[in-house]
């Protein structure tokens, strides 16, 4: 009897081990392929899942050429679609198909809305849904039956409300992300012991923190209205004062409310004749000549078939004419060396981005329309799109989308404000990727232009939601004035253009530099002064080059000093690893023989390889894997790598 009980336990147990030693079945990969390509038609601009194809093996051992597909033993296990510009839904109803899937994560994506019903995924046993635009409160049975669920990263979207009971009952969670939401109520009492990363920051939590989380980094705490270790003591309430205090608040607001209306009605007058006023300014700003009046101008634009004519290359962008432009009110943004930017807000809504350009003769009329409507045919979340563009011999205007975070220049040098901390390692690395990511982009559809960019800056990195990085100003050197562009684009600031002014010539690789360049200048914090125009010739390259400069320092094994103090202080110790192989390869593309450099594809494929946390202590934080069984990338250093670490 005791052994026909034994061999009733034994059975499931090996069935189950057999099931992950086994290679799978032809049938059972033909069909977790299919249900991806389903699933893949509910996401929005999923350009970078163009490689999903059955006629490539889903799965071969722990890795798969299918673009954020993860396997294990040459199964599918899951999916990490991270950083690739998605939207759309994510279709749990056919993602609940694919029996083996354990670990999803979409970080930094664009998706919105309501928490998927990720309930339908019962086998799940990592969730990373953060830095995302989701929102709204999470029904209280979401995690209900999720009984292997390990991770639920949550952080930087909208969530609101209380938390879900159904999160207190996971009995195996051991990372909890909430960071940067919107939730509120009293934090419940957790039984674990051992978390390997929790934190509620920055939200509306209130009250006491429960004893069962005392011992907690108070970190995980800040930015609410919490009391208590680790914390400090609650405070007893008394609520006469606030009551008080509310009624001379509302007091005060009343007296201003009256005072504003009266304020209002007295610049009734002086708004119409204001906003004209703006009108006006952007006529004289976008208009050729400095000697007619706005209405001559205006006139000026609308004699021809031409004048006048906004040409859109976008179907997905709202018509609009130049007189909408020009009648918006309108902001500076800067002034860079092919001319004016300006923020246009139009009446309808959005705002538009204005760059005039005035030296852009290098082609004819037809080829510059021809070349628009092939800048305008590029689809790629890492790319500023063009949507329209304005015509005439003496100068272009071309029209794009307004991305609210600027660029990654004011991002690195420009003045924060106080408490506001610096770009962290994770989100700099990001940053790498994406830029990468655009890049390569660019170089596969432009195979006939030798500079796919030829002016990549960090100044023309924007940065869009969840900093997610977006290429500005690019692939605009065959319409450039050749003196202008040898004179000012970064790509002629390069080692082969300026060294020696006999052999002057720019190759496939230029562009490899100038992307070496942007990643020392985000590793170290330091403008490049290789953009600047040297007052004299004979400047040391230890201080005019960034690439030298970092050299030099490295070659002094003084690695540590090259990492931004601020990066540092911001991010764990965790990372530091793949910061010397990031460091490695911006060095690799900085060599100043173009032939010694990594191509554009090898660049690319070291930095998609690159995780926010050294292999060995990674495991699967960023849903890499995540299995009982962990697997670990097989990116060791080399010799040739370096042996040096980093100080503080």
């Amino acid at each position: 009897m005791m052994s026909h009980n034994y061999l009733t336990l034994l059975i499931p147990t090996l069935v189950l081990v057999l099931s992950f030693a086994a290679p799978p079945s032809p049938v059972a990969a033909d069909t977790d392929a299919n249900i991806l390509l389903t699933f893949k038609k509910s996401l929005n601009n999923n350009t970078m899942l163009a490689n999903w194809d059955t006629s490539i093996k889903l799965c071969d051992g722990n890795s798969s050429k299918w673009s954020g597909v993860t396997c294990l033993n040459s199964n599918f296990y899951g999916l990490r679609l991270e950083n690739m510009g998605l939207g759309g839904t994510i279709d749990m109803n056919t993602l609940s198909q694919l029996s083996s899937l354990r670990s999803l994560s979409v970080m930094r994506n664009n998706f919105v809305g309501d928490i998927p019903m990720v309930r339908q995924l019962g086998g799940l046993k990592a969730l990373y849904l953060s830095h995302n635009g989701f929102s709204g409160e999470i029904p209280d049975d979401i995690f209900e039956g999720m009984t292997y669920l390990k991770k639920i990263h949550l952080a930087r979207n909208g969530f609101g409300g209380s938390l879900p009971k159904s999160l207190v009952g996971l009995s195996k969670l051991m990372e909890l992300d909430l960071e940067g939401n919107q939730f509120e109520g009293t934090l419940p009492e957790f039984q674990q012991e051992d978390w390997r990363i929790l934190s509620f920051a920055n939200n509306h939590f209130e009250g006491a923190i429960p004893a069962t989380l005392n011992k907690i980094d108070r970190r995980a705490f800040l930015g609410n209205d919490l009391c208590g270790p680790p914390l400090g003591p609650c405070k007893s309430s008394n609520k006469k004062p606030i009551i008080i205090l509310a009624i001379v608040i509302s007091a005060a607001v009343v007296i201003a409310t009256v005072a504003l209306i009266f304020f209002l009605h007295a610049r009734r007058g002086k708004t119409s004749e204001s906003k004209l006023g703006s009108a006006t300014k952007l006529y004289e700003n976008f208009a050729v000549g400095n000697t007619a009046q706005s209405a001559g101008r205006a006139g000026e634009y609308k004699k021809g078939s031409e004048k006048g004519t906004l040409h859109f290359v976008r179907n997905d962008r709202e018509r609009f004419e130049l007189e909408d432009l020009l009648r918006s009110s309108a902001e500076v943004l800067g002034s860079g060396s092919f001319g004016s930017s300006y923020k246009a807000v139009l009446l309808s809504g959005p705002a538009m981005v204005v760059k005039r350009f005035r030296y852009m003769n290098n082609v004819g009329k037809e080829e510059f329309h021809d070349y628009m409507a092939r800048l305008g045919n590029l689809s790629h979340p890492n790319l500023l799109p063009l949507v329209a563009y304005y015509y005439r011999k003496e100068e272009k205007l071309l029209i794009s989308d307004f991305v609210e975070n600027g660029s990654l220049a004011s991002h690195l040098h420009g003045n924060r404000p106080a408490g506001k901390p610096g770009l962290d390692w994770p989100t700099r690395l990001n940053i790498v990727k994406g830029v990468s990511r655009g890049l390569a982009y660019l170089y596969k559809e432009f195979p006939d232009v030798s500079l796919p960019h030829g002016h990549l800056k960090s100044s023309n990195v924007l940065l869009g939601r969840n900093l997610i990085p977006i290429l500005a100003e690019y692939a605009l050197l065959p319409l450039t004035n050749k003196d202008h562009a040898h004179q000012f684009m970064a790509a002629f600031k390069s080692p082969e253009f300026s060294s020696d002014r006999r052999q002057r010539v720019i190759s496939r690789k230029t562009d490899v530099w100038s992307l070496g360049i942007l990643i020392l200048e985000i590793l170290s914090g330091k403008f490049p002064e290789n953009y600047l125009k040297a007052t004299d010739e004979k400047q040391s390259a230890a201080t005019g080059d960034l690439a030298a400069w970092v050299n030099s320092v490295v070659r002094e094994e003084w690695t540590g000093e090259v990492f931004d103090k601020e990066m540092m202080r911001v991010s764990t110790k965790s990372g530091e690893g793949e910061m010397l192989k990031l460091l490695k390869i911006g060095m690799s593309c900085c060599e100043r023989r173009a032939e010694r450099r990594l191509d554009w594809m090898e660049a690319a494929e070291r930095i998609e390889e690159l995780r926010e946390r050294d292999t060995a202590e990674e495991e699967d934080y960023t849903s890499y894997v995540t299995t009982d069984w962990d697997v670990y990338s097989s990116m060791i250093l080399t010799d040739d790598d370096f042996s040096f670490s980093v100080t503080h």
